[in-house]
């Protein structure tokens, strides 16, 4: 429902309005599906470090973060597990057949698990670069754009001019991200319905997506997530209906292996890259989860609740992604609820309830960029009125824009896989392996430096799915276009 909600800080806040004082680190008072929490400054975390290099690059070891959280409402390990298994599970998942198509039968079942190993690795590793900093800069949290400002401003003297850099293409990254999914939910939504429709009376996509504007609109003029929390269990409830009806008709009659591709054309991968990462892109959920738990050092470890839930994402996906390219082959849709039998009145329910729950869900992922862009537009006006005006232009105008974008775009698995590359593996595979070599440079790299050719590795395969999959994906929403 929260779908790799990256639960953003506001991060930018303090710079937008030019006030770069110290700031207290607020009290989270509910679960972190529901709040956007304060940062600090910039200056407030130097402060907290030091004012000498020496100390900056210091670890106090026996100041232990988890100690200094005031938490009113802790998350228990199952709570913490139902809404890191909510932030990874969304339109990604009904996108996995087709992913599979664009890999091979084989090819996309070891893959998938693959990179859901590596995506949890990173995971870790961003939660490891979070305690070492935390420790570093005695901060009882950090968050995603934090731990990569405190990484540049602990690290080497050379880089250290470049933190607030770090700390900004973060936060850029976490911003295309959300505008990239409120896209594929305007268009998921759209072409469910229209599917539904067209067994009665046949319009273009775009009347869909224009018909959706005004109610999307009024919705998302809601600022207080605090209200929107029963159209959140609402979206639960249809997402978790709508994924099982959806298993009883793909396992059903399945056909044989040898109808369907093994391997699939290297022209092709860059393709299924995108559309894995874009689904199993739930780091933006990691540290505002850990921060929150009532027993953190439950959080890691071979049995933690981490890899917990990440076992049971990366199996979901792969068992979707699996019968869902073994039953409907080469004309598997960008979303699995496509394939469904127009006639018959069970799949027409799924695809209206998965729309509507996608629909309602919208308003949570465009919580995150609107509170991103909003302190920068509310700074230039004067009065309280005027910053109200300008705050509710400010919704309209990117409600419009993701409109706009999926009315341009009206291919789900080209925009999915777009967002994928472009977004996701610069935050899930590109971000951590940098965090931590920069993070544990005067720390150690362990024997034969293998956390630095391990960290190196990863690196150059996030790049390289993001020149190829960014390359394929434009190439094939380029060439839908001129047809």
């Amino acid at each position: 429902m929260t779908e790799r909600q990256p639960l953003l800080l506001q991060s930018d806040a303090s710079d937008y309005e030019g006030s770069r004082g110290s700031a207290a680190r607020p009290v989270r008072s509910s679960p972190p599906d529901n709040t956007l929490v304060n940062v600090h400054s910039e200056d407030s975390l130097a402060a907290a470090s030091g004012s000498g290099d020496e100390e900056i690059g210091s670890t106090d070891k026996s100041y232990n973060p988890t100690h200094h959280r005031d938490l009113e409402h802790p998350t228990s390990n199952f709570d913490t597990l139902v809404h890191l298994l909510k932030g990874n599970i969304g339109t990604g998942i009904l996108a996995m057949p087709d992913a599979f198509k664009n890999a091979g039968l084989y090819v996309g079942l070891f893959g998938t698990m693959i990179m859901g190993a590596i995506c949890t690795h990173c995971m870790h590793m961003l939660v490891n670069c979070s305690h070492e900093l935390c420790r570093r800069f005695q901060q009882p949290s950090l968050d995603f754009s934090e731990v990569a400002y405190c990484s540049f401003e602990s690290g080497p003297l050379g880089l250290r001019r470049y933190s607030m850099l770090a700390r900004r293409i973060v936060t850029t990254f976490l911003f295309i991200t959300q505008i990239g999914f409120c896209c594929v939910y305007f268009l998921f939504v759209a072409l469910n319905i229209k599917d539904v429709m067209d067994h009665y009376y046949k319009m273009p996509v775009q009347i869909y997506l224009l018909i959706m504007l005004g109610p999307m609109i009024l919705l998302n003029l809601v600022r207080n997530l605090k209200y929107l929390t029963p159209v959140s269990l609402v979206a639960a409830l249809l997402t978790v209906a709508g994924l099982a009806i959806t298993f009883s008709y793909m396992l059903v009659e399945l056909p044989d292996v040898h109808t369907v591709k093994p391997v699939a054309t290297w022209a092709t991968l860059p393709l299924y890259f995108g559309t894995a990462i874009y689904a199993f892109e739930g780091i933006g959920v990691v540290l505002p989860l850990e921060n929150n738990m009532r027993t953190p050092e439950d959080f890691g470890g071979t049995t933690g609740v981490l890899n917990t839930g990440m076992v049971i994402v990366a199996c979901l996906y792969t068992a979707v992604g699996f019968f869902g390219y073994l039953k409907y082959g080469e004309h598997v849709e960008g979303s699995i609820t496509l394939n469904l039998p127009q006639g018959d009145t069970l799949s027409q329910l799924v695809r209206i309830s998965m729309a509507v729950a996608i629909f309602l869900s919208y308003t949570l992922q465009f919580y995150v960029p609107v509170n991103i862009v909003e302190p920068f537009v509310r700074s230039h006006f004067d009065t309280t009125r005027a910053k109200d005006l300008s705050a509710t232009v400010l919704r309209v105008v990117l409600v419009t824009f993701t409109f706009l974008l999926a009315t341009c775009i009206p291919n789900l698995g080209s925009i999915i896989s777009l967002v994928g590359a472009v977004s996701s593996s610069a935050l899930a595979l590109i971000a951590p392996p940098i965090i931590e070599v920069i993070t544990f440079y005067n720390v150690g790299y362990g024997r034969f430096n293998w956390m630095l050719w391990k960290d190196v590795l990863i690196l150059i395969f996030g790049l390289c799915g993001f020149v190829f999959g960014t390359w394929a994906s434009l190439a094939q929403i380029l060439n839908d276009t001129t047809h």
